[in-house]
């Protein structure tokens, strides 16, 4: 089948969502059936509003650029589709631009609303295909062993901890707490990961708090006293989306806590929260940290691997759709952890969508404030393998920008 294909970014950015679109392009650009590549500015909103333009009038250099540039450098939205008229006008666009070839990189909802278009495009008889490339910092995407993105921010995140607690060692205060709040909303992949920060027992991070794990006060602060008792210093790790027993989360009260178009709740003040119930409660010195966006685009310490496994998926989704394939999300099968080995493969993208993978129960102890390092740390250290060699001019990092040439 011969047609134009449009790329698409949806969702939270990360260090290497650019690495998909990356390999996407350079894969595409070699096959004689994908007549253009084009791209679509705000991911499905750039559909929408007839926003769409031509990377193959991008410099060479520039797409190979991609591979090392943060962030979503086609840009990137959080819209849900409500209406048969939005359907409609998305299918229009397609038409009118011969658009035979639709790639959705982001996370659940962006494979949810690629899973849709699949479905209406066969519905209205519009012979096209549709492949899902998955992202999410989150890690939570059903059906893969891992997402792109992943691998970079518990690299980047267990990095800063582990500084965290080299301040606190160095500082001459006593009973200091140190809270720092990680993205993760309803798993806690990324808080776990920051558990690789132990070089040995006692190291920093001291606690670790899950969503997947009901936050109880008593035992919380009980457990705090108990650290600053032996070690004078403590280092917590908080996810976002950490709640108590009765389902409210530790934030819920912070202005920062609003909804998305998708009706999640975008969350942040765990960190606020804690820090506010360990002065009252304990009266120890404390404070907080909450990288948020700076560490999941944190390039310049980003995962080799993560970038390569990234490039690779993007590459994949094209192959799997002009072998006829539709409908389906890439994702990575794990063979072995050491050696690390791994396969690509696809799932129905209807299996994807609107479903989350939590963290393993089985890997969480101390009483749900804390990780099994020995079985977490089997899993994630592949992942984290390798830096990505980012150009650097007057000492910072020099990321590519897409000119994008409108059509």
């Amino acid at each position: 089948m011969k047609g134009n294909c449009l790329i698409a970014q949806s969702g939270g950015p990360t260090a290497v969502i650019n690495a998909s679109a990356c390999g996407a392009i350079q894969e595409a650009q070699k096959h004689q059936e994908i007549t253009g590549i084009y791209g679509s500015e705000n991911g499905i909103l750039g559909i929408l509003n007839e926003r769409i333009f031509d990377l193959n009038k991008e410099d060479p250099k520039t797409i190979e650029g991609l591979r090392y540039t943060p962030s979503s450098a086609f840009g990137t939205c959080r819209h849900k589709l409500t209406s048969d008229e939005e359907y409609d006008r998305i299918l229009s666009v397609f038409r009118k631009y011969d658009i035979r070839y639709f790639f959705y990189i982001g996370g659940n909802d962006s494979q949810d609303t690629a899973n849709k278009i699949y479905q209406k495009a066969e519905s209205a008889g519009y012979e096209m295909r549709v492949v899902g490339i998955p992202k999410t910092v989150d890690n939570d995407l059903w059906g893969t062993d891992h997402c792109p993105g992943y691998g970079s921010v518990i690299k980047y995140t267990a990095a800063m901890v582990r500084e965290v607690g080299l301040d606190s060692e160095a500082s001459y205060s006593s009973d200091q707490v140190n809270i720092i709040e990680t993205m993760g909303r309803n798993a806690g992949w990324i808080a776990a990961g920051t558990a690789l920060a132990r070089q040995m027992p006692g190291q920093a991070p001291d606690i670790i708090l899950l969503p997947e794990v009901p936050f109880i006060k008593e035992k919380f602060l009980n457990k705090v006293r108990d650290i600053l008792d032996s070690r004078k210093k403590c280092v917590i790790v908080v996810s976002e989306g950490v709640k108590d027993t009765s389902g409210a989360y530790l934030g819920e009260g912070s202005d920062d806590v609003g909804t998305d178009s998708f009706g999640h709740k975008q969350l942040g003040g765990a960190a606020s929260a804690l820090k506010e119930l360990v002065e009252q409660e304990i009266r120890a010195k404390t404070r907080q940290c909450r990288p948020s966006i700076i560490n999941r685009n944190g390039m310049h310490f980003a995962s080799e691997q993560d970038s390569a496994e990234a490039y690779e998926q993007g590459k994949f989704a094209v192959t799997t759709a002009l072998n006829s394939t539709s409908g389906v999300m890439v994702s990575i099968e794990r063979l072995s952890s050491v050696p690390y080995e791994y396969r690509l493969r696809t799932i129905p993208l209807g299996d994807v969508a609107n479903t989350e993978r939590t963290f393993p129960l089985e890997w969480i102890s101390d009483g749900g404030m804390d990780v099994k390092l020995e079985l977490f740390s089997e899993y994630a250290l592949p992942l984290i393998r390798g830096e990505v060699q980012v150009p650097i001019q007057d000492g910072l990092p020099v990321p590519v920008r897409l000119q994008r040439f409108f059509i």
